[in-house]
């Protein structure tokens, strides 16, 4: 049985939007009954140091969601929680404001099930509805996704899908802000599988300001990585040679990538204080991401 995880830390805005795509391929009359298939998924949602109806909400979609509630807002602490409850393999992290449906779960479980693959962990191809942001976010995201990192990682998609040995490769991890980037870096490119059957909306920040506090705790988070991992391990970070990859390809981006990179050594500059105190646990979260 494939088991889903959510950790929840007060997203009553948008935890029902995705136990619904999640829910809405059940066959019809069947919804809301336990084991009605054999593929239906475990779905445990684990809202930590909630204030808010997360967990209300997520217990009204019916037995086939388990609520968990523990009291400390940590993410990696809701992750480990899930863990104890869920019951079986493949098993996936979702954060609770994507939206992924069933069939896309399936798609991810399918390379995992098969022990000969030598697949230890999926994530599915990504969706960025950019219509209503700014335009600045709009140019930075046309270079983000073009990256080969961006385009080949796990990380940055909400989701991440393993087998029992590639759970035991992560659970293994110490408690990182960016959990799916060193969850990413812990396989090698064999190991690990973008699966272009499968899809998740993520949703954007709308604003410049939005895009910054993502990008300043994306630069915190990664230094921390990298404070994990030897010099000689590999690295997500976007290099210059990659930026004149992209603009050789397509010189029409030239205002997206100053774009990017303007964006990029901000981030950087705002982020320097809090990599030299070692600040690896304020989280800078953009709201923005979690409007219906």
């Amino acid at each position: 049985m494939t088991s889903i995880v959510i950790p929840a830390h007060n997203e009553a805005r948008v935890i029902g939007r995705l136990l619904d795509s999640l829910l809405a391929d059940s066959p019809p009359g069947e919804a809301g009954k336990t084991g009605d298939r054999a593929d239906d998924p475990d779905i445990v949602v684990v809202c930590n140091g909630c204030t808010d109806e997360t967990a209300k909400i997520a217990a009204a979609r019916g037995p086939r969601v388990r609520v968990v509630e523990i009291p400390v807002p940590s993410k990696h602490a809701a992750m480990r929680a899930g863990d104890d409850h869920a019951r079986g393999f493949p098993r996936l992290y979702v954060d609770a404001d994507v939206v992924i449906t069933g069939a896309d779960v399936r798609a991810l479980a399918e390379p995992l099930e098969d022990g000969t693959s030598g697949i230890l962990a999926t994530a599915p191809d990504r969706r960025i509805p950019l219509a209503s942001c700014a335009w600045r976010v709009r140019a930075y995201y046309q270079v983000w996704q073009r990256l080969p990192a961006v385009r080949e990682g796990l990380f940055g998609r909400g989701v991440i899908a393993v087998s029992q040995a590639g759970h035991a490769r992560i659970a293994a991890l110490p408690p990182l802000m960016a959990d799916d980037l060193a969850a990413s870096l812990a396989f090698t490119p064999g190991e690990r599988r973008v699966v272009d059957a499968a899809a998740v909306v993520i949703r954007p920040p709308r604003t410049w300001r939005d895009l910054m506090r993502r990008r300043v705790r994306a630069a915190v988070s990664t230094a921390q990585v990298e404070q994990h991992r030897g010099p000689d391990e590999a690295s997500a970070r976007t290099g210059k040679a990659d930026l004149k990859a992209i603009l050789r390809r397509e010189p029409r981006l030239l205002v997206p990538v100053v774009v990017f990179v303007a964006a990029a050594v901000a981030a950087r500059r705002e982020a320097s204080k809090a990599i030299r105190a070692q600040d690896f646990g304020t989280w800078l979260r953009d709201d923005s991401s979690r409007q219906n």
